[in-house]
């Protein structure tokens, strides 16, 4: 249970902490990038303003429980002259289960507005005895190979300063959510397992995601809602089986907001439902049946 909250906050970013992807065959995966649509701000699935709220939930045994809730809200500012998007996390445990494992979340990212370029990224984590704390900025320089500058801190490791390598594919994970939801359907295959790469911490990850296809799915608290039907695969580690992929339910719509997002781990099964939201872009349309 030690990082449940951070695993669940982040399976809505499909990817999640300290733990390497899947090595699958180079003939199962689609190379580049995710496939996106038009990234101009005024094409975007979303807009400044948006709030999204989430309930985690835990069941193993005879435990079945809310136990932790993430809010994601995004807004406009300048940084180093430049119009950027920034988007806060927030994570925590219920009261009640402070009193067995005590987490606390805090991301934070700073990316364009046209383009979704990442400029800065923060993450202040305390998970019981464990913290981690990052900061990053990214290097574009244009006559240089880019970097990422990283100040890295974990209780367990100590303070490390370091550069990490930096591409057009590579994101943080606030930042690449957002980038996620702009994907464009008509270029990605069924089944075909395509590359999300994201850094944490002292390295840089890949999580391949799948896309299944479109499903109705009955949300509790929620109603029930057209989605879209994702899964990524991860190896075992000290949170997932390895056995099972990490599923995402996204809405139907243009606002392509995550609805719902599960998977087993080592005990029980951690999962996160959509319980609240503000801002939206454009309508809500998939939400077809809302619970009285």
């Amino acid at each position: 249970m030690g990082r449940f909250l951070s695993v669940a906050v982040f399976l809505t970013f499909m990817a999640c902490l300290s733990l390497h992807a899947e090595n699958v065959g180079r003939d199962t995966v689609a190379s580049g990038c995710i496939p996106v649509r038009s990234v101009l701000e005024e094409d975007l699935a979303f807009c400044a303003g948006e709030r999204l709220q989430f309930t985690m939930h835990y069941e193993w045994g005879i435990i079945n429980s809310d136990v932790g809730r993430a809010t994601v809200q995004l807004d406009t500012l300048t940084l180093g002259g430049e119009k950027a998007f920034r988007c806060i996390v927030l994570g925590s445990t219920t009261k009640l289960f402070d009193l067995f494992f005590k987490v606390r979340e805090d991301f934070r990212s700073w990316f364009t507005t046209d383009g979704l370029r990442p400029l800065r990224f923060t993450r202040d984590t305390r998970e019981g005895k464990y913290v981690a704390v990052n900061e990053y900025n990214y290097v574009w320089d244009g006559t240089a190979d880019p970097y990422i500058s990283a100040d890295v801190y974990s209780s367990s490791s100590g303070r490390r300063y370091l550069d990490l390598p930096l591409d057009e594919c590579t994101y943080d994970l606030p930042a690449l959510f957002f980038l996620a939801r702009n994907m464009d359907f008509d270029k990605v295959i069924p089944e075909v397992r395509y590359p999300m790469t994201f850094a944490i911490d002292d390295d840089i990850y890949n999580v391949y995601f799948i896309l299944h296809g479109r499903e109705q799915k009955k949300i509790k608290g929620l109603g029930t809602v057209n989605t879209i039907r994702f899964s990524a695969k991860l190896l075992a580690g000290n949170v997932f089986t390895g056995e099972e992929d990490l599923t995402i339910w996204i809405s139907d719509d243009d606002n392509r907001i995550p609805v719902l997002f599960e998977a087993p781990i080592l005990v029980g099964t951690a999962s996160g439902r959509l319980d609240g939201w503000s801002g939206l872009k454009h309508p809500f349309s998939s939400l077809v049946k809302k619970k009285n």
